[in-house]
C-alpha cells in the first residue's frame, strides 16, 4: 500500500512530499466518510477533511490540500443534492442563481487561494467557528420551524449573492465551513427550517466545490487517486447523512451542528494554543 500511495504523489508532481503510510491513509478515507455525513446533515465536513489531509500528508502545499478536498467533497455534496432533491421541495429560485454564480466565485477564490500562507489557516477558521457558535446559541429558534413570511423578493436577491457571491468566494479561498454558512444564511435570511437549508446548501456547495476544481485542477493542485478513492467514501457517508436529516428533522441537524462546531473549536483551539 505505501508503494501504491507514493505513486499517488507523481501524480501532482510533488516529489518532495512523503508518501502516505497506510495508517495515515485510513485515516484519510475514514475522515472522508465523516466529512460526507457532516456535510450533508449540517455542512462544514471540509472542517474534517482539511485538517486530516494536512496531517496525514506531511509537506503538500495548501493549495493541493484545498483541490484534492474539493476533489472528494464535489462526489458527496452531488450525492447529498440529489439525495435532499428527491424527498423534499427545493427552492431553485434560490439554490439555481446562487449555484450559477458560485462556480465562477469560487473558481476566482480558488485562483488567490495559493497567496493564503499555511499559518493563516488555523486561526481564521477558529474565529469562524465560534461566531457560528455563538450566532446558533443565542437563537435557539432558528432553522427549527420554518418561517415563510421572511422570504420576500428583497430577501431573495440578498440571499443570492451572499451565498452566490461572499461564500462561495470564501469556499475557493480557504474553504472549510462553507455548506455550515450557506445552511445559517438561508435560514437567517430566508427563514428556512434546517433541513431545508441544508438541501439548497448542498446543491450551492456543488457549484462552489466545481469552481474551485476546474482551478486547482488547472493549476495541478489536485492528488487525484488519493482524492478519487476519499471521494468514495465521502460518497457512502454523504447518502447516510442526508437520510437521517430527511428522516429525524431540522432539531436532529440543530444538535448536530452545535456538536460538531462546539468539537472543533475545541479541536482547533487546543491546536493553536496548548500543542504549539
Amino acid at each position: 500500500m505505501r508503494l501504491a500511495t507514493a505513486g499517488l504523489v507523481g501524480a501532482v508532481g510533488l516529489g518532495r512530499m512523503r508518501p502516505v503510510d497506510p495508517l495515515s491513509l485510513t485515516t484519510l478515507l475514514s475522515a472522508a466518510a465523516l466529512a460526507g455525513w457532516v456535510d450533508a446533515v449540517v455542512g462544514g465536513g471540509g472542517l474534517l477533511l482539511l485538517p486530516a489531509l494536512l496531517l496525514g500528508a506531511p509537506g503538500v502545499p495548501v493549495a493541493t490540500a484545498l483541490g484534492t478536498n474539493k476533489l472528494a467533497a464535489i462526489f458527496g455534496t452531488s450525492t447529498a443534492a440529489v439525495t435532499y432533491a428527491r424527498r423534499t421541495k427545493l427552492d431553485w429560485a434560490v439554490a439555481g442563481p446562487a449555484a450559477g454564480l458560485a462556480v465562477l466565485t469560487a473558481g476566482l477564490g480558488a485562483a488567490l487561494a495559493g497567496a493564503v500562507p499555511a499559518g493563516a489557516y488555523r486561526p481564521v477558521v477558529l474565529v469562524v467557528l465560534v461566531s457560528v457558535a455563538v450566532f446558533v446559541l443565542t437563537r435557539p429558534r432558528l432553522g427549527v420551524v420554518s418561517r415563510p413570511e421572511r422570504r420576500t423578493p428583497t430577501r431573495v436577491v440578498v440571499a443570492v449573492a451572499v451565498a452566490g457571491l461572499g461564500i462561495a468566494l470564501y469556499d475557493g479561498l480557504i474553504g472549510p465551513g462553507t455548506g455550515t454558512f450557506l445552511v445559517l444564511a438561508f435560514t437567517a435570511l430566508l427563514g428556512s427550517d434546517f433541513v431545508h437549508a441544508s438541501a439548497m446548501a448542498k446543491v450551492v456547495n456543488a457549484g462552489t466545490n466545481l469552481g474551485a476544481l476546474v482551478v486547482f485542477a488547472a493549476t495541478g493542485h489536485v492528488w487525484w487517486l488519493l482524492g478519487a478513492a476519499m471521494a468514495v467514501c465521502n460518497i457512502a457517508g454523504a447518502a447516510v447523512g442526508a437520510r437521517m436529516a430527511l428522516r429525524r428533522g431540522a432539531g436532529f441537524v440543530r444538535v448536530v451542528l452545535l456538536v460538531v462546531v462546539l468539537a472543533l473549536v475545541g479541536k482547533l483551539g487546543y491546536d493553536q494554543w496548548m500543542a504549539a
